[in-house]
């Protein structure tokens, strides 16, 4: 259990629930191989992609993701990201002048289930990612992750929590997003966890927006699935061996309208607290 985050309580005994439909195993064996050369397409390729205009380095990436996920057997139901406003901008209510957000400088927060998530958002709104620090040691994707210039969290040392804001704070005043996953932990799907506020309080500092989304997995038949859950004590080479076999897996994200900067508050901590109660909602509300 971390210091300050908590350890869901899902477990793949208890939450996994029926088996879904399975590929064979031919089929199995050709998508790992196919997620493996694109994986490591991605470590060659991100230092020079790094070097890139951010537009451009922002297409590549989406295109990436998607045939990562398409190598996986993953259909991706994606909707458009909403492009906030800041206030007095063209477009908004009594607008006197101003600019357009668009996807930078977004916290960007979601309801999380799986390691596919992050390739899911990185689809859609590519942003520098909030991790645990022991992503690094995933082999394949630890480096790969670390090259895009993720924030890495040491979630047992509280005492770095205040310097993680500020970072991810610096990272928003930049203009760029970035995308966190405020449960703390995975759920199975069927089960969630409540969104912790320390980390909206980036938001706050950088006067930035939260884009909250909302990640479902279902079979094509539309049947609810919780195949693709990362939970418990479960090795990731198991939770992919386990995706790679499931026939016809849908990811459907949801961009829900982004939510503003808080207005003046007595305290700091019940901004954030503000923050992440409306963004917990906004995402329950769909899900």
């Amino acid at each position: 259990m971390s210091v300050w985050l908590p350890t869901a309580t899902c477990r793949p005994e208890t939450c996994l629930g029926e088996r879904a439909p399975e590929v064979s195993l031919p089929r199995r064996v050709l998508r790992l191989t196919a997620c493996l050369l694109t994986v490591l397409t991605g470590v060659l390729l991100s230092l020079p992609v790094r070097l890139l205009p951010y537009g451009t380095r922002d297409r590549l990436i989406r295109l990436w993701a998607r045939v990562l996920l398409r190598t996986l057997g993953v259909t991706v139901h994606l909707g458009t990201p909403r492009a906030p406003w800041r206030p007095g901008a063209p477009g908004s209510a009594g607008a006197a002048g101003g600019r357009a957000v668009g996807a930078d400088g977004a916290l960007v927060v979601a309801n999380h289930v799986s390691w596919l998530d992050i390739p899911l958002l990185a689809a859609g709104r590519p942003g520098r990612s909030l991790a645990k620090t022991e992503v690094r040691k995933w082999p394949v994707l630890g480096p790969l992750v670390a090259w895009g210039g993720t924030v890495f969290l040491d979630r047992d040392r509280l005492r770095t929590l205040p310097d993680t804001v500020a970072a991810v704070a610096e990272v928003l005043r930049s203009g760029h997003p970035v995308i966190v996953f405020p449960e703390g932990s995975t759920w199975c799907g069927r089960e969630s966890g409540r969104f912790r506020p320390a980390l909206f309080q980036a938001a706050v500092e950088a006067g930035a927006f939260v884009q909250p989304v909302t990640i479902r997995y279902r079979l094509a038949d539309g049947r609810p699935t919780s195949a693709p859950a990362f939970i418990g004590d479960e090795g990731l080479l198991t939770s992919l061996a386990r995706v790679v076999a499931v026939r016809g897996l849908v990811a459907d994200v949801t961009f829900l309208p982004p939510i503003p900067p808080p207005g003046p508050q007595p305290t700091r901590a019940g901004a954030r607290r503000e923050l992440a109660r409306a963004a917990q909602a906004a995402v329950e509300g769909i899900r």
